[in-house]
Formats: structure tokens, sequence, C-alpha cells
């Protein structure tokens, strides 16, 4: 053994010799270049070609690094047994990725690549007001020559896109409001944000089966249709407008869009911006892949039907009146005393003009409950380009509420039970809202719950079979109401002025009568005389 070792130190004592001596005779410059020309032939005689996609980039970070890590994290093949966990900034998921060193096996339209993950020690850092990591971390595609076309024109695209839909499914969603109106924060943003966390999906909306498979797959060839857009030539958006009853789910049906698409949602407030260009500004700063919500635009601004009769001041019934044309009850002032002025015109190019244009991949929802009220303007394909509508419970949807709130399915309710209650449901018209108050009130016992339901069901249906043609009579009579309450909430000073002239206006009328008394029993008086 001792001879051995005499050996090896032997040995490597003359390997340090003939080193020394190879560096001195031969310079670096033709050592390197020897290095090189034997890379050269090693590749030639190789049907392998290697590309490297280093962690930092001179000092900054390398973006298709991150997107590469993020793409091997969800693909199946993965080959090695040990990998690293992470969980990013505003991240819900937990996602995995390749440990140092190790080697996955990705296949993209046939053509088998090789990812590996190469980690090494940085030999020696050199002064940078950055500091750089002390491992250098790179990821190293090896693939057949022959297919270096394939890699270098589609597969790396593909990845970049790939790797920005996990980003967005794994991160939170956020709701954004205009609460300051065009106001801007310190960092110079006129949006406040809280975390969007809405459990409302597809599955459990309360509608038409049929119908959310259509809005579902108008939705899926949206988000996939930016080739599309750019071959027509038309803006990357699209509008939808959700009308119908309060309390059949237009709220949950945005959040369902939102979840299923995973986009943010920006709930504009109409009545806390004043001016046109201050709609501009907001419109600019929302940001792609995000859902524009106007809620009871009806209710929001006084943007009502312009066709209407003339009226007192002889003007012709296609001419809209200022008050009509701006934010506000009429008698508000306008723009004056910080009064709304948003114009229809300014809401029109907000949704469809050149404005609307400034972002890609966005989507409008409105929503009412009065579709007649809107100005036709609004309602033209490009400004709305699908209408829902959200109509009171039917039998499919009635199920569904079943098995939200109950867990029943059709196996599980007696087939009597479900006969009466698609009986009843439609002469009902109850709203999914008033559904699920009676189905939560009594979650606890099913057969309660389902009891209850169908007697709440069957005096509904009975009270409008009993009203009958009076329901329209009630319905104007409730649409006054909530008009006359959306006027005294904007403007109570004008609901006191209002009361007040009427006060008057019924002492001017005692008086009146009064007057004409005390001259009827003069005239009696004369004729008696």
């Amino acid at each position: 053994m001792k001879e051995l070792w005499t050996t090896m130190a032997s040995m490597m004592g003359v390997w340090a010799f003939c080193q020394s001596i190879l560096h001195t005779v031969f310079p670096p410059e033709f050592r390197f270049a020897f290095v090189k020309l034997f890379n050269r032939f090693f590749n030639w005689f190789s049907s392998y070609c290697y590309f490297d996609i280093t962690e930092i980039d001179g000092v900054n970070t390398n973006e298709l690094y991150n997107a590469v890590q993020l793409y091997l994290s969800s693909s199946a093949s993965v080959a090695g047994s040990r990998l690293s966990l992470t969980r990013g900034l505003n991240s819900s998921a937990i996602t995995f990725g390749l440990s140092n060193n190790d080697r996955l096996v990705d296949v993209y339209n046939g053509v088998a690549v090789i990812w590996e993950h190469v980690v090494t020690q940085r030999q020696s850092q050199t002064f940078s007001w950055r500091p750089l990591p002390e491992e250098k971390r790179g990821f190293t595609l090896r693939i057949n020559k022959k297919d270096k076309p394939i890699v270098l024109e589609s597969y790396l695209d593909y990845i970049m896109d790939k790797a920005n839909e996990i980003r967005r499914k794994n991160q939170d969603r956020f709701l954004y409001t205009n609460s300051r109106g065009g106001s801007l924060d310190s960092r110079g943003h006129p949006w406040e944000s809280v975390p969007f966390k809405h459990p409302s999906t597809f599955d459990t909306l309360a509608m038409d089966p049929q119908k959310k498979t259509e809005i579902m797959a108008d939705l899926m060839d949206f988000a996939n249709g930016q080739s599309f857009y750019q071959q027509t030539g038309r803006a990357w958006k699209r509008g939808y407008l959700l009308y119908g009853p309060p309390g059949t789910g237009k709220s949950s049906m945005i959040a369902a869009m939102a979840n299923y698409l995973g986009y943010d949602i920006y709930d504009l407030e109409l009545t806390e911006v004043h001016t046109n260009s201050e709609l501009r500004k907001l419109l600019m700063k929302t940001s792609s892949k995000s859902i524009i919500v106007i809620e009871d635009i009806d209710c929001s601004i006084n943007l009502t039907n312009r066709k209407k009769n003339v009226n007192t001041t002889g003007r012709n019934h296609n001419e809209a009146s200022p008050t009509e044309m701006r934010g506000g009850p009429p008698g508000s002032g306008g723009g004056e005393e910080g009064g709304n002025s948003i114009t229809l015109s300014g809401l029109l190019n907000f949704t469809d003009g050149l404005w609307s244009c400034c972002g890609s991949e966005r989507i409008f929802v409105f929503t009412t409950n009065h579709i007649e009220k809107l100005d036709p303007a609004l309602l033209r394909s490009g400004r709305m380009d699908m209408h829902i509508f959200m109509s009171y419970c039917s039998f499919p949807a009635l199920k569904i509420l079943l098995k939200n709130y109950l867990g029943c399915d059709d196996g599980n309710l007696e087939e009597a039970v479900l006969k009466e209650l698609e009986v009843v449901v439609d002469d009902a018209e109850m709203t999914p809202a008033d559904i699920s108050e009676v189905l939560i009130k009594n979650r606890r016992s099913k057969e309660k719950a389902v009891r209850e339901l169908l007697e709440a069901l069957k005096v509904k249906a009975e009270k409008n079979r009993a009203n009958g043609g009076s329901r329209e009579k009630n319905s104007t009579e409730v649409e006054e109401e909530e008009e006359q309450e959306k006027r005294a909430l904007e403007s109570p000073k004008e609901g006191c002025e209002l009361q007040e002239s009427c006060k008057k206006g019924g002492k001017r009328k005692k008086g009146k009568r009064e007057k004409s008394k005390y001259r009827r029993i003069s005239v009696w008086w004369f004729q008696i005389m």
C-alpha cells in the first residue's frame, strides 16, 4: 500500500511539472484556440446542439429563465426524484421545479427535448453596484440539430405564453375601485385594490347549463383570439351586457367570469368621475387581462333614451337635453360646483372609441335592471357584443341550487317532488337569491328545506296568478318608486324643497277655498236683500 501511494505521488508530481512546462512553452492564446478547435471537432460529429439560458443576463434578471422555470414546474414528465418547492409573492399555489443539476424530458409537437438545471459556484465576484448571487444558475436545452428550426421558431414562444398563463392562474386576483375619482395616490395610480376572493364559478352559478356553456365558449374564444383580432383589425376587447331583475346573479356572473379567465376586476364607479378626461385616465391605468365593470349603468348617471317626445321647450325629439347628456339628476348643475359632467359621447369613446384601444385583452361588462332605459347607442355591437338575460330561476338552475346548498342530486330527491318543483318554479318567478335564502335558512335539514321551498314556490305562483294583469301596473309603480328614491338619495335638497312646496301649495289652496266660501255667502246675502 505504501508503494502505491508513493507511485501516485510521483505521477502527480510529473503531471504538475509537465503542466508548468506546457504553460511556459504554449501561450494562453494558443491553448484557447486548441480548446475551441477541439469543441468544434466534437460538435461536428455530435447530433445535438445546446442552448444555455442563464438566470442573470449581465446585471438584469433573464425573463426567459423565469418563464422556463414556471413552464417546467407544470410538466407531468418530471424524471427527477428530487424537486424544489416554491411559492411566489401574491400567489395562492405552490409550484415545484428542478433541483440542482437535475434533468427533465419534454415533448413538443412530437419532438423530444432535454432540460438540465445547471447550478455552479461563482468563482470570483468583481466589484459591482449590484451584488450577484454566490451560485450561478441556468438551464441548458439539448435538442437534435434537425429539430433546431422548430424549437427556435415556436417552442420558446410557447414557453413564454404558457408561463404567463401559469403565473396568472397562481397569482391572487385583485378587485380595483376608483373611490378617489381621478386623483392619484403616492405611486401615481388612480385605483385602489383589495384581494379578490369571490368563490363563484360557472359550476356553482344558478343558470341554464346550455346558456352557461355558450358563455364559457365565447369567453375562451376571446381569450385565445389574439391572432384573430389582429388579422381582422379589431381591438382585442369584448363587451357584455347583463340585464334582468335584481337578485338573478349578475354580480355572481362577473365573479365567475373573472375566476374562469383569471382576470382582475376594475369596478368603475361613474359617480366618482367628474369629466371625460378623468374617465380616459382611469382607462389608461387599467391592465391587460382585466374585466372593467360598470354596474347599474341606468342608475349611475343619467343616460336615458334620447328618443323622446317634444317637450314644453319645443325641442325636437331626437335632440338630447344637456341634463340627459350629463351625469346626475336634472337641475344638479352638471359640471358646476363639483357635479358630474360625463357625456354619453365620452362613455362611448371609453368603450368603443380610440381610447378603448390603449390596452389589450380587456372585457367590458355592464349591468342593468331596466334595459329599456338605456340609450340604443350603448346597446349596439362593438360596445355590448353579447346581451345576457339573467332571468328568474328555472328548473335547471333550481337543481344547481339544490346541489350547492343541500348536496341533493336527482337521485336524492323523490320523482314526485321533482315534478312538483318543475311545474311550479316557472310560474313562481322567484329569483335565485330568494330561493337561496330559503335553502340557507333550512340547510341543516334537507327534507325541511325542500318542503318549505316547495311551499314558498306555490304561494308565489298563486299570488302571481291572482294578480294576473295587474302585474304590469305593479311593476310600473315599483319603477316609479325606485326613481323617486334614487332622486331623493342623489339630491336630498330637492326632496325637501318639494315637500315645502307641497305644504305651501296646500296652504294656498286652503286659503282659496275659504275666500270662495265667503264670496258665495256674500252673494247669497245680497240676493236676499
